[in-house]
């Protein structure tokens, strides 16, 4: 499909981006591929592809960890490495060196004139820190601009039709979605103007970590470190330095003092949130969370109770042209598929649990962010009864917080998704875990707890909102009237 990147959106079996390994053939199987496998070399269209229905998600799986082991998790989170680390004894934490916390390895580059499709290969299969810089050419070694799993999604909305741009930006943006259905090569130089991110934060190797935080706690996610002569030795994101106070956190009392008291007292958690239902199509969940600039958007049953939570990096399960149907697939058909493929990469079935509650201590948010490498936690109160109708998204505040857009919010694509399979997905409240949730009211992001950090050490951050705002503006607006019609006090640029 589409984001397997123009070659790929024409030739199915040449995806750059692989998924996980099947299980092993046996040999009778493996005669059958070898036999057939000349039948047929016929260069399908993208629109051929589009209608390659992917199997049904595997059958359902027993859990492994028994359900009083998974409340056991939920209630004491993996403990803080509390090693005070010698290096750090002693010292304020504002006047340590980003330098310190950076490595080379997470740097990965590609050149303007790198396909999206080899981009999109290095990000998911070689970038620790999810990003990979982009520069003028090979020689260099000075970041220009990024991409990310973001502007993966972005490209992938534009191919398949599901983009919203202003009306001058319409030209480029067929001109990409038809290069990319045509398997014409497609470059970052190319899509460039499609992919409106925040600003390329850099900081100098020997800043420190006060200047850090403080763009972090401005909603900025990420910085690139540069050395002496400009040229990129690493990258620090909020979450590696949330991880750095969580570890070291002991080294530090004005942070360490923080962990032991609850959400609630501390004022963090913000009750203004987009959520989708679960029935939700993954398509306008994606167009949602582009056009909002989120990067993750929870998933909801009828009751408002968190059953998933979908992030812009689970667009790596759509990378192949085969998985394109998908998108025409619910949400907790999507949830269940990527749960069933870890655990077939794990060897066992993952729970990730991406919600707390207002009593919930800083230090039992953090545990669950740095073990789940989220960005986001999402705030539950008691779980609510889900009623038995069907779900019916509806586009209305809930609560005066919580937005649920409906069906209908996204124009349809102009390719259509024929041939989906049947999808026999389980129901919210039957997915592992999902009845130890609650309803949505709130959610806590890692903009807000560096942000909190900042401030509790003397230190002033930009506000949040700007950075929100800034977002707001470089994003499409042109659905943005009928969402904004039914909040008129929501904020949700998180």
């Amino acid at each position: 499909m589409a984001a397997d990147l123009s070659n790929t959106a024409a030739r199915p079996g040449s995806s750059s981006v692989s998924p996980p390994a099947p299980p092993q053939r046996t040999s009778s199987q493996s005669s059958l591929t070898k036999s057939s496998s000349h039948i047929s070399t016929h260069r399908h269209s993208f629109a051929e592809n589009l209608r390659n229905a992917p199997g049904s998600p595997r059958s359902q799986r027993h859990p492994s960890f028994a359900q009083t082991a998974v409340q056991e998790l939920l209630n004491n989170p993996p403990p803080a490495h509390k090693h005070s680390n010698p290096r750090f004894a002693g010292r304020d934490w504002r006047d340590i060196s980003v330098n310190e916390l950076v490595s080379h390895e997470d740097v990965r580059w590609a050149n303007l004139d790198t396909s999206v499709e080899d981009a999109s290969m290095l990000l998911v299969k070689q970038s620790p820190a999810n990003v990979v810089l982009v520069r003028e050419n090979a020689q260099s070694r000075t970041a220009i601009s990024s991409f990310d799993y973001t502007d993966l999604t972005t490209y992938l909305l534009v191919v398949v039709g599901l983009a919203n741009p202003d009306e001058d930006e319409m030209p480029l943006y067929r001109d990409i979605a038809t290069k990319a259905q045509n398997g014409t090569r497609i470059t970052l130089e190319d899509i460039q103007p499609i992919c409106k991110k925040e600003t390329l934060v850099v900081l100098p190797f020997d800043e420190t970590l006060d200047a850090a935080i403080e763009v972090f706690g401005g909603g900025v996610h990420r910085v690139v470190v540069c050395g002496p002569s400009g040229d990129a030795v690493g990258i620090l994101s909020q979450l590696k330095l949330i991880e750095f106070f969580w570890n070291e956190g002991i080294n530090f009392p004005v942070i360490d003092r923080l962990y032991p008291v609850s959400l609630r007292e501390l004022g963090i958690s913000t009750q203004q949130i987009i959520a989708v239902n679960s029935d939700t199509p993954l398509a306008e969940a994606l167009t949602l969370m582009n056009t909002e600039c989120l990067t993750s958007v929870a998933v909801v049953d009828n009751a408002k109770n968190v059953v998933g939570n979908i992030s812009t990096v689970d667009v790596k399960h759509l990378t192949n042209a085969a998985s394109a149907p998908l998108l025409n697939s619910n949400c907790m058909h999507f949830i269940s598929l990527i749960l069933s493929e870890r655990g077939v990469e794990h060897g066992r079935d993952s729970f990730p649990v991406f919600y707390v509650n207002p009593s919930s201590t800083l230090a039992h948010t953090v545990a669950k962010l740095v073990a789940t490498q989220a960005h986001r936690m999402w705030v539950v109160e008691s779980a609510s009864p889900s009623p038995s109708s069907p779900a019916t998204p509806l586009l209305s505040p809930v609560n005066n917080a919580v937005l649920v857009p409906g069906t209908g919010s996204t124009p349809p694509s102009p390719v259509p998704l024929q041939g989906t399979a049947t999808q026999h997905n389980p129901p919210a409240s039957a997915l592992p875990g999902a009845h130890l949730s609650g309803r949505l009211t709130g959610v806590v992001s890692l903009t807000d707890i560096l942000n909190l950090f900042a401030r509790s050490s003397g230190l002033r951050p930009s506000d949040p909102g700007e950075q929100r705002a800034r977002r707001r503006r470089s994003s499409s607006s042109s659905v943005r009237p009928s969402i904004d019609s039914a909040r008129p006090s929501v904020d949700s640029r998180r």
